[in-house]
């Protein structure tokens, strides 16, 4: 995985937060026990404890940058971060709700660490989450055709970066294992400020494993031809530049 800056993973947080109270906002019951799978840097904490005031909160993150931001930030006594990988974690007991925000795109086999997790969800309990799905959008498109160019191809060839699944393979899942399945898409128009607003997104998330895969001699020119690239990809409008992103959403809750 790569490195992640939460300074600019946060530049765009009102919009990157919306999606998570979205999928929030379809999670039922009342969950004393809650773990969020790739919680960054703690700011959504806070949608979870309003939601659920008596739950306790486990943020877990791969990131050492991610979970000092965390306990750095968040003051808050029942909840607690743990730097760890998801796909050899566990949790030490039971969860009644298992929650992640755009953390499985850059999982390896995914789905079979998604289902090894669900298996910790207590009955009646619920697995939640949310991935990117604009894997065919300019933002992205532009981002390999720019790799794939010479010079950079020769550093960014073997970069893996992250992984789209199709929705049903989600549903297939889980309801295979007769859990109640609600899944859904969803397409934000977002409206950025500035003057490189798309760049400055995708530097923040998807186009990390690329610049870290350049040298310090290549990077520049990498990003000003995909800032270049993207201008004319999403053109600036008088009331900002519209960045459609659309992401996948599953609620599945256990039979009881």
């Amino acid at each position: 995985m790569p490195v992640w800056d939460p300074a600019r993973y946060l530049q765009f947080a009102d919009d990157r937060s919306r999606p998570f109270v979205d999928l929030v906002a379809r999670v039922q019951g009342t969950p004393r026990t809650i773990v969020d799978l790739g919680c960054g840097p703690g700011h959504l904490t806070q949608v979870l404890r309003h939601r659920w005031p008596e739950a306790t909160v486990h943020g877990v993150d791969s990131s050492p940058e991610m979970i000092e931001r965390a306990r750095n930030d968040q003051n808050d006594d029942a909840a607690t971060y743990e730097l760890a990988d998801v796909t050899t974690w566990a949790p030490a007991g039971p969860v009644d709700l298992v929650i992640s925000n755009a953390l499985f795109q850059w999982v390896p086999d995914q789905l079979a660490v998604i289902e090894r997790l669900a298996g910790h969800v207590a009955p009646a309990g619920t697995f939640a989450l949310q991935v990117p799905r604009n894997y065919d959008a300019p933002s992205h498109t532009l981002l390999r055709d720019i790799a794939a160019e010479r010079p950079f191809a020769a550093h960014t060839a073997d970069v893996v970066a992250d992984r789209g699944t199709e929705p049903a393979a989600y549903l297939e899942l889980f309801a295979a294992h007769g859990w109640g399945v609600d899944l859904w898409e969803t397409t934000y128009l977002h409206v950025l400020a500035g003057d490189d607003p798309v760049h400055d997104w995708v530097s923040g998330t998807g186009a990390r494993p690329y610049l870290q895969a350049l040298p310090d001699d290549l990077r520049d020119a990498f990003t000003g031809a995909y800032r270049s690239a993207l201008r004319d990809a999403y053109p600036r409008r008088p009331w900002g530049t519209v960045f459609p992103f659309r992401r996948t959403f599953l609620v599945a809750r256990r039979p009881a």
